[in-house]
C-alpha cells in the first residue's frame, strides 16, 4: 500500500460518486492514510474497480452501488456499511448528477423543471439523507461529514442553474449539520472546487478551449486535479482538522479570491 502519514488510521470512510474522478481519488487517499473505504456509485461496475485498485495497493474496502435519488438506497448504502466495517468515521458526500448538469441544465429563463427537479433530489436530498442516515453512526465515535459543493455556488454563470442552486444550499445544509451536531463530536465542512481535469473531461475542454479561458482566470499555473480535491478531504477528515467546523473551503486555484479584471491586466502586461 502506498500508505503515507496514516492520518486516518483504523476509520471508516464512506465516498459517494467514489467510482471515478474527484471521487475515486478520494477513495484511493483515505484508504492511503489507513482507513477501510466503501467506495459507492451509482455504476457498481465502476465501484467494483475502484475498490478492487485500492485492494490491489494492500488496503481495505468494498463496492456498494447507490442511487442518491431514491432514498431506501441511500440509506442501505449506510447500513451496508456499518454492518461491513462495525461503524463509521467519516462521509464523503461526493456524488452529483452531472450527466444532466452538463446537458440539459439551462439558464433560469429555459430550465426544464423536472431537470431540476432531478438535479436537486440526488445532489442536495441525496446528500441530506445519506448525512441523516450516517450521523447516528458518526455520533458513536466523533466523526467528520465533507460534502462537494462547488465553485458555482459562490458566483453566478451563464447556465447550471439547478446544479448552482444545489451546491449553494449544500454549504447552507453543512453549516447546520456542523451546528446541530458540533457539540455531539460530529465536524461537517464542504469543499468547493474549480476547475477539475479528469481523465475524463480532458480531452472536451482541450478541444472546446473551455481549458485555456478557465486557466487564464486561475492564480496557479495550472489547472485543478483530482488528487488536489483528495488531499482536502483527506485533511478535513482527519483529526488535524478537530477545530475546522461549519466551513466552505475553495480548493480552486484562486479562482474566485481575485477582482474579475486581473486576467486581462495580466495578459496585458506580459511582454
Amino acid at each position: 500500500m502506498n500508505k503515507r502519514s496514516g492520518r486516518v488510521d483504523g476509520k471508516v470512510a464512506l465516498v459517494t460518486g467514489a467510482g471515478g474522478g474527484i471521487g475515486a481519488a478520494c477513495a484511493l487517499a483515505l484508504a492511503r492514510e489507513g482507513a477501510a473505504v466503501a467506495v459507492a456509485d451509482i455504476d457498481l461496475p465502476a465501484a467494483q474497480r475502484q475498490a478492487a485498485a485500492i485492494e490491489a495497493e494492500g488496503g481495505t474496502a468494498i463496492a456498494l452501488q447507490v442511487d442518491l435519488g431514491d432514498e431506501a438506497s441511500v440509506i442501505a448504502m449506510v447500513e451496508a456499511t456499518v454492518q461491513r466495517f462495525g461503524g463509521l468515521d467519516i462521509l464523503h458526500n461526493n456524488a452529483a448528477d452531472t450527466r444532466l448538469s452538463s446537458t440539459r441544465d439551462m439558464p433560469v429563463e429555459k430550465v426544464d423543471t423536472e431537470v431540476w427537479d432531478t438535479i436537486l433530489r440526488i445532489n442536495l436530498r441525496g446528500t441530506m439523507i445519506a448525512s441523516r442516515a450516517a450521523i447516528p453512526h458518526l455520533r458513536k465515535r466523533g466523526g467528520a461529514i465533507v460534502n462537494t459543493s462547488s465553485g458555482a455556488s459562490l458566483a453566478g454563470a451563464l447556465s447550471h442553474s439547478a446544479y448552482s442552486a444545489s451546491k449553494s444550499a449544500i454549504n447552507s445544509l453543512t453549516q447546520s449539520i456542523a451546528t446541530q451536531h458540533g457539540k455531539e463530536g460530529i465536524r461537517c465542512n464542504a469543499i468547493a472546487p474549480g476547475l477539475i481535469i479528469t481523465s475524463a473531461t480532458k480531452d472536451r475542454y482541450a478541444e472546446s478551449g473551455v481549458g485555456d479561458i478557465m486557466l487564464r482566470h486561475h492564480l496557479t499555473p495550472r489547472l485543478g486535479r483530482p488528487e488536489d480535491i483528495a488531499a482536502a478531504v483527506v485533511f478535513l477528515a482527519s483529526d488535524d482538522a478537530a477545530f475546522i467546523t461549519g466551513q466552505v473551503i475553495c480548493v480552486d486555484g484562486g479562482l474566485l479570491a481575485h477582482q474579475p479584471y486581473v486576467a486581462d491586466f495580466i495578459s496585458r502586461d506580459k511582454p
